[in-house]
């Protein structure tokens, strides 16, 4: 049986313009795991509230970090696939996004082309959230299930403490760190506080036990926050930082219902308001530099730490096709892949 492997990220418009834009928001804020409310409330907030309002300013923000090549999650996401087709050879190897092109449906059919009847799904986030791993997860089943001929699908877990993922990152921050900051931020994308709850199944650990995130255990095994802390502990450590000089934080929130906190805006300006003059920022919950890391830190929380004070913001570059994280990922695919056994 031949076994292809499909990576799938969260996604991006077409090009920078409103109706581009538009069209890529309106696929991923319909989606009931990204907003988890009635469908009629979520039609409504959507068409007349955010769609209207959001579509051109992010048209414009999308337009400031886009690239000759075009947007750079898609252009790090093909590079990418590109050095994985190398390294796994005759197993083909396709890149999907959950919303936007190329999507999953093409990632499927173009590995059925390749006569593939089992699929390794490669959700590339880092950190599971019903939001992003588990919508890209279902969409695959779902994709799979419309077929006749079902393929045989294996998922990669999360893999937010694997050693090939903390030591790439550890590689890209190795230049940087070679004038160590003060301070070294963890920013990770935020989810609302629901988001987090509804992963409970006990009912009633996470976010209603002190520090209930600090320790992943059988209770919080499923939350996001968790697994969040779990990651920046991980590279603080191989970073050899002291506990006063690092923290974590949560970035992108949307809306008004209340979001993990603390939020990473509000952390950077305290920082700098503190006295901190050097800050280094890692956005471990993406694999590939996109709007999030470029604009929102490399650019908005920039801005924002010098008028509080601060001097230098290093946004700490993502992975994207770095080779630490190609052979990272490759050994995370490979412990996954079922035709290593023969």
């Amino acid at each position: 049986m031949k076994t292809g492997i499909l990576l799938i990220n969260l996604g991006t418009p077409d090009a920078p313009r409103t109706p581009e834009v538009r069209r890529y928001l309106k696929q991923f804020l319909s989606d009931e795991r990204v907003i988890d409310i009635h469908p009629l409330l979520r039609w409504l907030l959507l068409n007349l509230i955010i769609l209207p309002i959001r579509s051109p300013k992010s048209a414009k923000v999308y337009a400031s970090i886009w690239t000759e090549e075009g947007s750079p999650l898609l252009v790090h996401g093909k590079n990418l696939r590109s050095v994985l087709q190398e390294r796994f050879g005759e197993t083909p190897v396709e890149l999907a996004m959950r919303y936007g092109s190329p999507s999953i449906e093409q990632g499927m059919a173009s590995l059925r082309q390749h006569e593939c009847d089992r699929v390794v799904v490669v959700p590339l986030f880092p950190q599971y959230a019903s939001s992003s791993s588990g919508s890209a997860i279902q969409a695959a089943y779902e994709e799979a299930s419309r077929h006749w001929n079902t393929p045989h699908l294996t998922i990669v877990p999360p893999f937010f403490d694997h050693p090939g993922f903390l030591e790439a990152f550890h590689e890209v921050a190795r230049p940087i760190f070679q004038e160590p900051p003060e301070y070294v931020l963890f920013s990770f994308h935020g989810v609302p506080e629901r988001h987090v709850r509804k992963s409970d199944d006990t009912g009633c650990w996470c976010l209603t036990q002190p520090e209930c995130c600090s320790t992943l255990r059988a209770e919080n095994r499923n939350c996001y926050s968790a697994q969040c802390y779990r990651t920046a502990q991980q590279l603080a450590a191989k970073l050899e930082l002291p506990p006063e000089q690092w923290s974590v934080a949560f970035q992108s929130r949307l809306g008004r219902d209340p979001w993990l906190k603390p939020y990473t805006d509000q952390v950077i300006r305290e920082l700098a308001q503190s006295g901190t003059t050097r800050l280094a920022v890692f956005s471990p919950a993406f694999v590939a530099d996109c709007l999030e890391t470029i604009e929102e830190i490399g650019e908005e929380a920039q801005e924002t730490f010098r008028e509080a004070g601060g001097e230098t913001l290093h946004l700490i570059p993502s992975l994207n096709a770095h080779p630490a994280w190609v052979s990272g990922l490759e050994q995370i695919i490979r412990e996954s892949l079922p035709a290593a056994k023969g």
